[in-house]
């Protein structure tokens, strides 16, 4: 059976997945959320709409999962191409097998699909470390807020902003990245380490 959380991969450090200086508020319940501020007609109405059938029912997509948060894919996107996709429901330690192949200097962004169960999550974040293979040097660091979400039964997905692949002879090889889904809360959704390749063309 799935855990509420992950052990975290001693690559990542505290300092590049949380904010040492942030203190989170504390976690609430739906129900908690709900109860508060009831005179306020506005906030209400906006957290009626955040929450949408959360307030009524217990959302639960997958009943012998007991996690809030469950990542189910991680995709590459690029414009005019179809999408590069990882299974995360797995076997994580299959994915590094998988490679990528990127077009050198081309724009993509990242997608991730979760569910949302149980309760409401506050400040997802993903964090990707990307190291060129065989020389274990730090290459990039990615930070993205990813925001706060309500149980859904739906899949929900947040897409990172564009980014360009690196271009140039001594900018083709292989890459190994790390990513983590956390929160505000330092909670580990999940960890995962997958690689791709940098070519001239796509073939």
């Amino acid at each position: 059976m799935a855990e509420t959380e992950t052990k975290h991969h001693p690559e990542h450090h505290d300092e590049d997945v949380h904010d040492a200086n942030y203190q989170a508020p504390p976690e609430k319940t739906i129900e908690e959320i709900m109860a508060a501020d009831q005179e306020d007609e506005s906030l209400r109405r906006y957290k009626e709409a955040l929450l949408g059938a959360a307030q009524t029912e217990k959302i639960i997509v997958e009943p012998n999962d007991p996690r809030k948060v469950i990542v189910k894919k991680l995709a590459l996107v690029v414009e005019g191409r179809d999408d590069m996709e990882l299974d995360l429901t797995g076997d994580l330690s299959q994915l590094k097998k998988q490679l990528f192949v990127i077009k050198e200097g081309v724009q993509y962004k990242v997608r991730i699909d979760f569910i949302v169960q149980r309760e409401i999550v506050h400040g997802l974040k993903y964090v990707q470390k990307t190291s060129r293979l065989g020389v274990n040097v730090v290459v990039d660091k990615m930070k993205h807020m990813v925001g706060s979400y309500p149980p859904k039964k739906e899949i929900q997905f947040y897409l990172t902003p564009a980014e360009e692949a690196p271009s140039g002879t001594f900018s083709r090889g292989t890459y190994s990245v790390s990513s983590v889904f956390t929160d505000d809360d330092k909670h580990i959704h999940l960890e995962w380490d997958w690689t791709f390749e940098i070519k001239k063309d796509w073939a």
